[in-house]
């Protein structure tokens, strides 16, 4: 017996069973269903009119009443408004359209998401409009939405302060070791404890902390590990450093990352080895006093403790008598925002370089230089400033029409947030107006009324601007041909 295969209804037309229930159907009873199995129905005109609705449990009565004599395109959202077109226009008797979400705007300001399918069942009749209501499913999305916002957030955060906490351990002066507590590997090591260990700290990383001392305090320090492993804790030993480099003080402490326990070996060396005398700090002050580029001390107020030669023969001064006790933005820096950039650069990163700056002298002279600085903490933190002569620069062409960039052009977007936008837009302005100038002069040869005319100024506006930037050479003959 062959069986020959029916073919498989379209989704579009229900089952031949499903029709022959359809048919023993009453009007009533079909209403019934259609409001069983829908949110929301709507009965739209020929002309998009809605003329009568059926409104769920769930939803406010109220809201859809206000919708009835309404174009349904009315009472959607703009961006909506498309899919109600779409609706309307493909609704017909052969099946059911694709659902489509469309919102509605609510009276407590959230819009309301419905997701809706029509059908035409006679041609040229009313349309039946069958919705889902989807709040649910849209406060889930926003909660997805605000979740995923929320571990952003929490993620910068982290990686914020995992480089604030790196930079601190980088720029310490304390020696200090990050050891795997179970293996005793050293996972970093800081520059200050590269120096005292006297070896690089891409060399000490990865071998046993153990090893990195001299033998005989071998024994202490594993006691030490042993004691951190069972307890937690363990106390302080000392244990002298390979080489003779002498002793020093070694305390652990524990704590728990991703990857497992850790210690923090913090190394405290020997007063005795690690201050200098009175022989070493003599030719150290001898080193600074000859050193052809300026060096300055100061305080943690910025206020002057020493100052080398160099400097104050950049600062034009007689003996370090006249500076010391005054603040080092008496000369540094061509205004006071300038210094403020520097100085705030310094406590935020506690080190700066190359800082493009001038020295104002004492009787008016001003040299450009550059600055590298950096932050000292102890028991009399200080700050310390090595200060270079610029190099001179040469302008190309005809006098007073240089072709450098002023460096203040660099230096401008380090001071977002620490000056007002208003002096930063003034300086700005005031800058490319004179690169302007600049330009045009050195376009036209040095012809001032060429040069006026190509920058939109009268004859006199641009002698005015010449003057207050300096530009140029007002006093000699203008070839105005």
């Amino acid at each position: 017996m062959t069986v020959t295969p029916q073919p498989r209804p379209s989704p579009q037309s229900p089952p031949a069973a499903l029709q022959q229930v359809a048919g023993l159907l009453q009007g009533e009873a079909v209403g019934r269903i259609v409001a069983a199995s829908a949110d929301l129905s709507l009965v739209i005109d020929a002309d998009g009119v809605i003329r009568d609705a059926t409104v769920g449990a769930d939803l406010a009565a109220e809201t859809v009443a206000g919708w009835l004599g309404r174009r349904w395109i009315d009472t959607v959202t703009v961006e909506s408004r498309p899919k109600v077109d779409a609706l309307l226009r493909d609704a017909g008797a052969d099946g059911i359209t694709r659902w489509r979400q469309v919102n509605h705007p609510s009276p407590d300001g959230a819009d309301l998401p419905i997701r809706y399918a029509s059908i035409r069942p006679s041609e040229g009749g009313p349309i039946l409009v069958l919705g889902r209501d989807m709040r649910a499913v849209a406060a889930l999305q926003r909660r997805l939405v605000e979740t995923q916002q929320a571990l952003e957030r929490d993620y910068d955060r982290l990686r914020a302060a995992e480089t604030r906490y790196r930079l601190l351990f980088q720029i310490s002066g304390e020696p200090v070791l990050v050891v795997d507590a179970g293996t005793r590997r050293v996972a970093e090591a800081n520059p200050a404890a590269a120096r005292l260990l006297g070896r690089p700290a891409k060399r000490i990383a990865g071998q046993d902390a153990v090893e990195l001392f001299d033998p005989a305090s071998t024994r202490a320090l594993e006691a030490q590990f042993a004691a951190l492993r069972a307890t937690g804790q363990a106390s302080e030993i000392r244990a002298a450093l390979q080489h003779g480099r002498g002793e020093v003080t070694v305390s652990a402490s524990l704590f728990r990352g991703e990857g497992g326990a850790s210690a923090l070996l913090q190394l405290v060396a020997d007063p005795a080895t690690a201050a200098p005398g009175p022989d070493q700090e003599a030719p150290t002050a001898a080193v600074i006093e000859a050193m052809p580029e300026g060096f300055v001390v100061t305080d943690s107020a910025r206020r002057i403790l020493m100052a080398n030669a160099a400097f104050l023969e950049l600062a034009q001064l007689a003996t370090v008598g006249q500076a010391r006790g005054r603040t080092l933005d008496h000369w540094l820096g061509r205004d006071e925002t300038e210094a403020q950039a520097l100085f705030a650069t310094l406590v935020d990163h506690g080190a700066v370089r190359r800082f493009a700056t001038v020295v104002r002298g004492a009787y008016g002279g001003m040299e450009d230089v550059e600055v590298a600085a950096v932050s000292v903490a102890g028991a009399r933190p200080c700050l310390g400033f090595a200060i270079r002569s610029g190099p001179r620069r040469i302008a190309e062409g005809r006098p007073g029409v240089g072709r450098e960039v002023p460096r203040s052009v660099e230096q401008m977007t380090e001071l977002v947030g620490r000056v007002s936008m208003k002096t930063l837009v003034r300086e700005t302005t005031d800058l490319i107006e004179k690169l302007c100038i600049e330009a045009a002069l050195r376009i036209t040869r040095d012809n001032r009324a060429s040069a006026a005319e190509m920058l939109g100024l009268s004859r006199q506006g641009l002698y005015a601007k010449m003057r207050r930037y300096g530009v140029g050479d007002l006093d000699g003959p203008v070839e105005d041909i």
